[in-house]
């Protein structure tokens, strides 16, 4: 097994952090590492904002859901879907301004998703820990106004990066059987892969080291999508300039 494949079978979340500083070279030396990461038509629809401002921290920690770490990270990162620059070109080029098309918005927003992991695994490699908030979705427009994002511009999560003061455990992922279809897709294995996969969340549950506590899989996933739906983004979205066709 190689280091990189190590890396990505040992990450977890970590949410609290040593009192160290980062130091501004190796920021950009991730960042620069990041933007290796594939992307649609070499567009780079994406850009971060580093967020020092101790008010603006605090108030997107409480947008945020309460997420002190946000606060205390010794760097919070917000990694933007960017289509500004794309505009732009489109029209230098004549070809006139973005209209919103379902198709631009996915392709930005899996441009920074895949930059943004490319960070992660970049600052794991070195020893930082990092979480991603995908809690300043709860209130984008203050989030998009705090950061003066222009239009065409989105808040897609934060980032929150430092040297790791916890080792909480490795959460097992759904085992590679059940999310690798082999031709076409079988969706008769369902239930059962569910039911077994929630077996097996419920014993890690109620054996890991900190917050031990009674639950699974599906018990969780379904509380995070059915109480997270964020009705306001499609509005918020369209205001920005995305989605619109």
């Amino acid at each position: 097994m190689n280091p990189i494949i190590e890396a990505q079978l040992a990450h977890r979340s970590i949410r609290k952090y040593l009192d160290k500083n980062i130091e501004p070279t190796l920021l950009h030396q991730l960042i620069n590492s990041a933007q290796g990461a594939a992307s649609s038509s070499f567009i780079q629809a994406y850009s971060l904002v580093q967020v020092t401002n101790t008010e603006n921290r605090k108030k997107i920690a409480t947008l945020a859901g309460g997420q002190n770490w946000v606060e205390a990270a010794p760097e919070f990162l917000v990694i933007c879907a960017d289509l500004s620059r794309v505009e732009y070109a489109c029209v230098e080029q004549g070809l006139g301004k973005l209209e919103g098309y379902a198709e631009h918005f996915l392709t930005a927003t899996v441009d920074a998703a895949l930059m943004a992991q490319n960070l992660m695994l970049a600052a794991e490699s070195v020893g930082l820990g990092a979480v991603f908030i995908g809690g300043i979705r709860n209130d984008p427009a203050q989030v998009s106004e705090l950061l003066s994002l222009p239009e065409q511009v989105y808040p897609v999560f934060g980032i929150c990066l430092g040297y790791p003061d916890a080792e909480p455990d490795v959460k097992p992922r759904l085992p590679v059987d059940v999310v690798l279809h082999t031709d076409r897709y079988d969706a008769s294995r369902c239930e059962a892969d569910v039911k077994a996969y929630d077996a097996q969340m419920e014993g890690y549950y109620q054996s890991r080291g900190d917050n031990q506590k009674t639950s699974n899989w599906s018990e969780q996933t379904a509380a995070a999508v059915q109480k997270k739906k964020r009705e306001h983004m499609l509005a918020f979205l369209q205001e920005r300039g995305f989605l619109k066709h």
